[in-house]
């Protein structure tokens, strides 16, 4: 795909904002017609620009009211190891968020619960049960101020 212009990254903004836009409203937004949005909304789409849409949801109304961060560490860092890491971890559904890092540990998790106790039992029973796991370091969510999934574009 050739290189964003400003039309695009006016689509990509009020979708990022609201992915349930009508077409013929987005199209308004941008000053297009309703069939050249559509054919680059499509294209931004196949070109993996944009990946999904998704409805974001109240953790506490849903029942999952305990966040938390957890640092892994593996017990060697080599293909092998990471490649169990990743294919266990992509099995646990509380485990919504995985990036692999640098510093003193390899993986942050991002981790969703109902309450403490079932945390407690994923970690007791699924987590620390991944053979190539080393240590854990785990930090509670206690609030957060700013949870922007909407990216800065340049």
């Amino acid at each position: 795909m050739k290189a964003l212009d400003s039309t695009d990254r006016k689509i990509l903004d009020i979708l990022q904002s609201n992915a349930k836009i009508t077409n013929a409203q987005l199209a308004q937004e941008i000053g297009l017609s309703p069939a050249p949005t559509l054919e680059r909304v499509k294209k931004l789409e196949n070109a993996g620009v944009i990946k999904s849409y998704h409805a974001k949801l109240d953790t506490e109304v849903v029942g999952l009211g305990v966040n938390t961060f957890v640092m892994v560490s593996l017990k060697g860092h080599n293909k092998e190891n990471i490649e169990k890491f990743i294919q266990s971890i992509d099995r646990i559904e509380e485990i919504i968020e995985c990036h692999h890092v640098t510093g003193s540990s390899d993986f942050i998790l991002k981790i969703i619960s109902e309450d403490i106790s079932s945390y407690q039992k994923l970690m007791l029973e699924r987590v620390s049960n991944i053979d190539v796991v080393d240590n854990m370091q785990s930090m509670v969510i206690l609030s957060t101020f700013k949870d922007s999934k909407v990216l800065p574009l340049p």
